[in-house]
């Protein structure tokens, strides 16, 4: 085990008789800075539309304080986690996002007293050196076959014994630990030293439901870049271009502003919009098709923005089935934002949606809405027929952000039509931070 104190040699020095400038968000206006995020392009633009940015320090307390409290509500030691996104969460740090999603290299310890370790990939030390609330960076939390072969087992033993150390110095007698998601070695590994693992999904998801003031900035200031993007997307949709041609500008202006990655590729224009989830490829858009879209686009701060728009191509007029199903997509979610209030159940928001129309239902869309922070988060509100098998309680809290959803499309149609909007529950309703506006000529 190698363990670095969180200020270690990898920490630049700062001279005291200098004071840093600072950034509209807090950060530290330096160049050469460590830590990724928004560009002179984004806070330009925030300016210009009046937004605030958020207060990082203050953004990345509030979620540790969520994190401990929910561990101190379940009373559980400690929570380990190796999803990258919840390590953002815990800490705000970020390396080969991506990578490490399908390459396990990196944890966090986070005790319910607040003491936080992260395992680091190889001498990657300075990469947290920019976070205060980070007390230690340690290495080895890597046991899956590609960088540990056939010494899975013993790698993972030797990281289940730090984890061991750490739950009797800041648990003592308490040994339930909440592990997010983990290699079967690991869970093997801890449960040998008699460590009782808890769903730490169940925590997570629930302390990142409540965004507080300064992550409602932060996605504020991302969807509002989000949709610098895709105005320019429809700027520049003609006929002749590929749907990749048109995908890649979501993609080159969500990094000009500061933005992260896009996690999936769901674009579709003319007969492949019909059935939706058909990934952008090379097909060329032609005059009078409809293109549909759905952002899934993780941006700056790490925020996601899920906005989905359907649009027509060209100046050829809409056909009666496009009009048709983007009506219906659009009367769906927009009579389902209505239903959305503080205190509302799960339940009573799926036996109360509107569903768009029985023709429609065979190719429904998988949720009604579902919650949004760093990811598609807690909740997902079923439709009724599937809420025996998958649904789930719960009440809708101010602090939440929640995605409308709605694909309508006939079976065997040659069009349909996406559309989502991002929101935020509030004490007095909804706050809709969705401003992109909908095809007129798909309306009239």
């Amino acid at each position: 085990m190698t363990t670095i104190p969180a200020f270690s040699s990898s920490n630049r020095k700062i001279d005291p008789s200098r004071r840093p400038r600072r950034r509209p968000d807090g950060t530290p206006d330096d160049n050469d800075r460590v830590e990724i995020g928004p560009t002179a392009l984004a806070f330009a633009a925030w300016a210009k539309a009046g937004l605030e940015p958020p207060n990082v320090e203050a953004m990345r307390r509030y979620r540790l304080d969520r994190l401990t409290a929910e561990l101190r509500r379940r009373d559980y030691a400690g929570l380990l986690c190796f999803d990258p996104l919840n390590i953002r969460y815990a800490t705000d740090s970020t390396n080969m996002q991506l990578w490490v999603a399908h390459n396990p290299s990196r944890a966090c310890f986070v005790s319910a007293d607040g003491h936080v370790i992260v395992w680091e990939f190889a001498r990657c030390d300075h990469l947290l050196a920019h976070l205060p609330l980070v007390r230690e960076v340690r290495f080895g939390a890597s046991f899956f076959y590609f960088l540990s072969g056939d010494r899975v087992d013993e790698h993972a033993a030797k990281f289940a014994a730090e984890i061991d150390d750490l739950l009797r110095v800041h648990g003592g007698a308490n040994r339930r630990l909440a592990v997010d998601r983990m290699d079967p070695a690991g869970v093997v590994a801890l449960k040998a030293r008699g460590i009782d693992l808890r769903d730490g999904q169940a925590v997570t998801e629930i302390a990142r439901s409540i965004k507080g003031p300064d992550d409602i900035r932060a996605m504020k200031c991302a969807v509002h870049s989000c949709e610098l993007a895709m105005a320019r997307m429809q700027a520049e949709l003609r006929p002749g271009m590929t749907e990749n041609d048109l995908w890649s500008i979501l993609h080159a202006d969500n990094i000009r502003h500061g933005g992260e990655w896009i996690e999936t590729r769901i674009l579709a224009s003319g007969p492949r919009t019909n059935p939706w989830f058909q990934e952008c490829g090379p097909r060329v858009i032609e005059n009078g098709d409809i293109v549909a879209f759905d952002t899934d686009l993780i941006g700056v701060y790490g925020m996601c923005c899920d906005i989905s728009r359907t649009w027509l191509c060209g100046d050829a007029a809409p056909s009666e089935e496009q009009k048709r199903v983007y009506r219906a997509a659009h009367e769906q979610v927009h009579r389902n934002l209505e239903l959305l209030r503080p205190g509302l159940s799960f339940g009573e928001f799926t036996h109360s949606a509107h569903l768009g129309g029985e023709e429609y239902r065979a190719q429904r869309y998988s949720v009604l809405a579902h919650g949004v922070g760093l990811c598609d988060e807690y909740p997902s509100l079923y439709y009724p027929e599937d809420w025996a098998d998958t649904g789930y309680d719960g009440v809708f809290e101010p602090g939440m952000a929640i995605c409308v959803e709605s694909y309508c499309g006939l079976v065997g149609g040659k069009a349909g039509a996406k559309l989502e909007q991002q929101v935020l529950i509030t004490e007095a309703g909804i706050e809709d931070i969705t401003s992109y506006p909908f095809e007129p000529a798909l309306l009239d």
